[in-house]
């Protein structure tokens, strides 16, 4: 478990601009009073946001997610997240880029419906 603390660690600190972006409308609390934790290691992954009160990962996909094997991994990834008890949904960089608002809303919803 230590392996998983040190990476989601590391990957805080090296978070892509999207995912800085995300979290810019997600921490303290932001979204409908949920709270919201980044880079959060469960099982053997590190999600890249998660509401454990909420069960609901949010993924941020960049262009390394568009290959056919990551994608089989990703998928993987979602079934054993999914058995957990988590919803997962996935948004890519573009969607942070361009519809921010549209992905808070997203996010709200997804977990207004839980």
């Amino acid at each position: 478990m230590e392996r998983f603390r040190k990476n989601a660690q590391n990957l805080r600190k090296r978070q892509t601009s999207a995912e800085a972006r995300l979290w810019r409308v997600l921490r303290n609390r932001q979204l409908a009073r949920w709270k919201f934790r980044r880079q959060h290691p469960i099982d053997r992954y590190v999600v890249d946001f998660v509401t454990l009160d909420g069960k609901l990962i949010v993924e941020v996909d960049g262009e390394t997610h568009s290959t056919a094997r990551q994608l089989a991994r990703d998928d993987e990834r979602t079934r054993i997240l999914s058995s957990l008890g988590f919803n997962i949904v996935r948004v890519t960089n573009i969607d942070i880029y361009e519809n921010i608002e549209g992905v808070q809303e997203m996010i709200a919803l997804t977990l207004g419906s839980i």
